[in-house]
């Protein structure tokens, strides 16, 4: 039963990850690039790693296996965060079909300043 969850959780993953390559590939902006590749791309290797505790059934690995899906999962959303963060501020263009830019009616949103009372 173990190397069916295995190579279920082995092809889910290697799926997620293809999915995230592609998107890096196909993608028309850094902020829809980097979106796919962080989604997809953590639930992929999140998938891999199960694949790996649930492999091998020994309680060392499955706790590192587990800790770093608890690691990926925490800091790859705030990287991508403040990834995309920095290109807004640095002006990296949109995508010409972006609907929404939610950022353009701040004053300072392409500055470096954090708060409205900082300076630039």
């Amino acid at each position: 039963m173990s190397e069916i969850i295995t190579a279920i959780c082995l092809v889910a993953g290697g799926l997620f990850a293809f999915v995230a390559g592609l998107g890096l590939a196909r993608m028309p902006d850094v902020f829809i690039r980097m979106h796919a590749a962080t989604k997809a791309g953590t639930l992929g290797v999140g998938l891999i790693m199960a694949a790996v505790a649930v492999n091998f059934a020994d309680l060392a690995i499955t706790v590192r296996a587990f800790a770093g899906i608890a690691f990926l999962v925490i800091t790859a959303p705030v990287a991508a965060h403040l990834i995309g963060r920095a290109a807004y501020r640095e002006g990296v263009p949109l995508w010409s079909e972006t609907a929404i830019d939610e950022w353009r009616a701040h004053p300072d949103a392409r500055s470096h300043a954090s708060a409205p009372g900082d300076k630039p």
